[in-house]
């Protein structure tokens, strides 16, 4: 995932991976490409009948009124196609608009899906600010390259072109001339185009490290507050955010040289051309009609030229931002269904470690060659110092991480041979860190899921003791979560979370470290849920408070990622062992207090 921030693209990659983007939506953009050569014929028009207009008052041997009439005839072709023009153009934007925001919702969905399929660790590689970053702001610099530079591009080539064509059938030798710029604009489009990426390369990055850095800061503003670092946070945020005034500077310092040496070849041209145009009409080699018509397409040959330019800028914004976007795409997913997987409707419950080995990194082992069996409705706990491994064995069951030796058997199935969804949908986390999302108690709960109704969610919420405080809330159900649950205890916010996972019923349960941090009182209201709880299915328990654990039907001990004692509470007590001595420094502890 860290490869994201440098990894680049040839051109040629990006516009076919853009261009994959917009293949369902080709029919849409052929009808705006047919539309944008209408308008290209239509903006030839004007310089001719201006032309026309000229040679037609200069005509001495056509009468006045007859002058007056053509010229009239010519000024009413000029406003009907203008007004044919108008309503085209509209159309067309009105079309590209609706192309690109369809476009821009696609890419935005495709993204987030492909960041909730990765797996915890790539997850966590990356700040939360820069995922956003990449959903949102670099999604929204498309929109442009769709509704605008895309067909434009096709455009202002198209009408170089025609009026290239258009000139050297009025006069070879001025169009000769003019092209003697062309290398110069061409030299100087090439350098633009490598300076202006670069460029833009860096903004995306430090725009991706200031909403980092906003993110991660704006959530841990309660631990700023309290170690009084808000100087040093507002130190650092004011060094990113001048990173990221100089590369938007650069950025336009970039464009801002661009633009007016395409305005000063302009002028140039414009000079070369009236100053030989002159002399060939005092030569009679050239008509002035001609000359006011040739004269005309300069314009129209440079406009576009100088909307390539804006065009290359908006190019090179919406290239910068595909890169960020396919360095999410093209990340590899780590963990993955096996070809040939399964669905399971339901578990008995039956957890087998089969020598397990399992590493973060390939040189630390967090677990080794682990094994052990919990059977159909036990309640399993595992002890043991921080960093033994007893919640490593948890994400491991439910594959936020995949194993590197061994095997871990669900009802006796490889759960490698089980798709990640089945396996998933039929076991229930709770964890130390319970997050809430912004909604009611009941959303929370349900997960917006539809299936269930108010009842079932009673039902749950009294099945694990929550009714007590919520009954006492002004809304009830309805009562307004705040973000991550802020206006909860961390008591009340656990008991939410039991509920959350009795209601959808799984066959096993997994229980981290849930009654830490937690009161007396609120803890007894756990102990009496757990109690209940253990009937549903299989349960897995992480606990440092002993008291949590000693009813479990098996109880496995762990140091340094190998399991050194295995038994019930009393057997374990018995053996004067490992366990023996965690409980002796927590009972005098309890005696202490």
């Amino acid at each position: 995932m860290e490869q994201e921030q440098t990894r680049k693209y040839k051109d040629s990659t990006i516009i076919k991976r853009l261009s994959h983007f917009a293949k369902p939506y080709k029919f849409g953009f052929v009808l705006a490409l047919f539309l944008t050569i209408i308008l290209v014929v239509i903006d030839l028009i004007p310089p001719f009948i201006q032309g026309e207009i000229v040679g037609i008052l200069d005509n001495k041997e056509i009468l006045n009124q007859e002058k007056l009439n053509l010229s009239l005839i010519y000024i009413g072709v000029f406003v009907v196609i203008a007004l044919i023009g108008a309503f085209i153009n509209y159309y067309n934007s009105m079309l590209l608009q609706k192309l690109g925001q369809k476009i821009l919702s696609k890419i935005r969905h495709d993204v987030f899906c492909h960041i909730e399929e990765l797996s915890i660790a790539q997850i966590n590689a990356l700040p939360v600010g820069r995922l956003v970053t990449r959903v949102t702001s670099d999604t929204a610099t498309l929109n442009d390259f769709f509704s605008n530079v895309l067909v434009n591009f096709i455009k202002y080539i198209l009408t170089i072109i025609f009026v290239l064509i258009v000139m050297f059938i009025i006069s070879i030798k001025l169009t000769l001339m003019l092209l003697c710029v062309l290398p110069v604009l061409v030299i100087v489009t090439f350098i633009f185009r490598k300076n202006s990426r670069n460029a833009y390369r860096n903004v995306r990055r430090d725009v991706s490290a200031v909403n980092s850095f906003l993110s991660e800061n704006i959530s841990g503003m309660k631990v700023t507050q309290i170690f009084n670092q808000e100087e040093k946070k507002y130190l650092e945020f004011k060094e990113k955010n001048n990173q990221l005034k100089k590369s938007s500077i650069k950025e336009i310092l970039v464009f801002g040289i661009f633009q007016p040496t395409i305005y000063v070849l302009y002028v140039l041209c414009e000079v070369i051309v009236i100053y030989n145009g002159v002399n060939l009409i005092a030569a009679n080699k050239l008509l002035s009609k001609n000359f006011v018509k040739f004269y005309g397409y300069i314009n129209s040959f440079f406009t576009p030229i100088q909307q390539l330019a804006e065009l290359f800028n908006q190019m090179q914004q919406a290239f910068a931002s595909t890169e960020k976007i396919l360095g999410i795409l093209d990340t590899q997913k780590q963990v993955l269904d096996k070809d040939g997987a399964i669905e399971i409707d339901k578990f008995s419950g039956k957890i087998v470690f089969d020598h397990v080995w399992f590493a973060y990194n390939s040189d630390n082992w967090i677990l080794k060659d682990v094994s052990f069996t919990v059977l159909p409705k036990q309640t399993a706990a595992f002890v043991g110092a921080t960093g033994a491994g007893k919640t490593t064995i948890l994400a491991l069951i439910v594959r936020n991480y995949d194993i590197q030796k061994g095997h871990i058997y669900l009802d006796d199935i490889d759960i490698m041979d089980i798709k990640i969804e089945s396996l998933r949908k039929h076991i229930g986390q709770m964890l130390q860190d319970v997050f809430m999302f912004s909604g009611s108690i009941e959303s929370n709960i349900t997960l917006r899921d539809e299936r269930f109704t108010r009842d079932d969610v009673i039902d749950a919420v009294k099945y694990v003791n929550a009714d007590r405080f919520i009954s006492k809330l002004p809304n009830g159900y309805d009562h307004k979560v705040l973000e991550r649950g802020s206006n909860f205890s961390a008591g009340e916010r656990q008991l939410i979370s039991f509920a959350r996972t009795v209601i959808h019923k799984p066959n096993i349960m997994i229980l981290d470290e849930a009654t830490a941090n937690i009161d007396t009182e609120t803890e007894v209201l756990i102990q009496s849920s757990l109690e209940k709880m253990m009937n549903i299915g299989t349960m897995l328990i992480v606990a440092h408070r002993l008291s949590t654990v000693q009813h479990a039907d098996k109880i496995i001990v762990l140091k340094k990622g190998e399991i050194v004692e295995e038994g019930t509470h009393q057997e374990l007590l018995k053996k004067k062992g490992m366990y023996y001595n965690l409980y002796e420094i927590q009972y005098k502890h309890m005696e202490k207090q």
